[in-house]
């Protein structure tokens, strides 16, 4: 990248000289390797802006986040250490925040593990990072964080996802029945415990936010805090379990969703079905999804209970990211990323045959 002004900023603020600047991602922030002279390779820091798409009320602005990553200083969860937040727009459309970089590298949704992590004993022990890590998550003093996260229960959760299908609808004319079914059903169902559980949550835990490294693996950071609050930690344990899902039996076959075999989305759709989101969690050594949650439990003395709410409620979120996509999309005119429709309606089903399978 080729920006003086920036490198010029960052010199003056940083109090070192920069010597390169390179694109790591453009989705919810455009996320910026910096190198100095004083680190070499690999990068020092990392510059995170947000863009378009994180104008949601899902999203915290990136002051709060940065506000975050200051109080998890303070606490055993991995995180990067905040450096620097630029607050004057000017100089690229937005405010940014710079971080310090941290080694290792992410497990992203819809990737197999790295060659050299293919092995039954290193998914078991990716496992039990992630459900280690979640814990301690969950149990950091909420007391430092409750002026800057907000508490949300998990009956608004439910509303506020509900609010941005409508939100959805008014924008691309899709009804999105199925959502406004599951949002029904699970209004009826949230747990009487729901209301009285409050820990820090991050809100979008799963493989692909966190960093792996190491001999032996370890988890060197929690990154992309832009959806912190304070609330209910069993939501974020559904959530994660979405990625374990104890096999593809538990999700509808594609041929439930009313669309052609051949529409634009479907091959998603399939890819779901076959693999999950993460294809490695169904390989030899990785736990099923009970296992991670008999784990969770001792690790964090929490017990999940009324399970099928809560993976149907994180089912019930995620497609509604999904839709918010799109509408993105057809707001901008832009290419939606992943065809949303198909995908929107198989989660949506998803989330309802997990919540009738409970009911048998």
């Amino acid at each position: 990248m080729d920006h003086p002004e920036l490198v010029e900023t960052l010199d003056a603020e940083l109090g070192v000289h920069v010597t390169g600047l390179e694109l790591l991602a453009d989705g919810l922030n455009r996320v910026v390797a910096v190198t100095t002279a004083e680190s070499g390779d690999p990068s020092a820091y990392v510059l995170r802006r947000p863009t378009a798409l994180r104008e949601s009320e899902v999203f915290v602005d990136l002051r709060t986040e940065y506000a975050v990553l200051e109080r998890l200083t303070e606490t055993p969860v991995p995180a990067p250490a905040p450096v620097l937040y630029h607050g004057d727009a000017s100089l690229l459309g937005r405010p940014f925040a710079v971080v310090e970089h941290l080694p290792g590298r992410p497990f992203p949704w819809g990737a197999d593990l790295p060659e050299r992590y293919r092995t039954p004993a290193t998914r078991d022990r990716v496992a039990t990072l992630v459900v280690e890590t979640l814990a301690e998550v969950h149990a950091v003093d909420t007391a430092p964080f409750a002026t800057v996260c907000e508490r949300v229960t998990t009956q608004e959760q439910i509303e506020r996802t509900a609010t941005r299908v409508d939100a959805v609808t008014d924008a691309t004319g899709h009804r999105l029945a199925g959502l406004r079914r599951v949002a029904d059903r699970l209004r009826e169902r949230v747990p009487a415990t729901a209301a009285t559980e409050k820990a820090l949550v991050h809100g979008d835990f799963r493989p692909g936010n966190l960093l792996f490294d190491g001999d032996p693996l370890a988890v060197t950071g929690v990154l992309d805090w832009e959806t912190a609050m304070l609330g209910d930690p069993l939501t974020e344990l559904g959530y994660l379990l979405l990625d374990w899902r104890g096999g593809t039996e538990s999700w509808p076959a594609p041929s439930a969703v009313d669309a052609p075999a051949d529409a634009a989305g479907m091959d998603r759709v399939h890819e779901l079905h076959r693999e999950g989101l993460s294809p490695f969690t169904h390989r030899p050594g990785s736990p099923a999804a009970d296992e991670l949650v008999a784990r969770y439990e001792a690790r964090s003395s929490r017990s999940f209970t009324d399970g099928p709410f809560y993976r149907a409620l994180a089912a019930f979120g995620l497609a509604t990211v999904w839709a918010d996509i799109h509408r993105h999309a057809v707001a901008t005119g832009a290419a939606d990323p992943v065809d949303a429709l198909p995908v929107v309606e198989y989660t949506a089903l998803v989330a309802e045959h997990i919540l009738e399978a409970a009911a048998e």
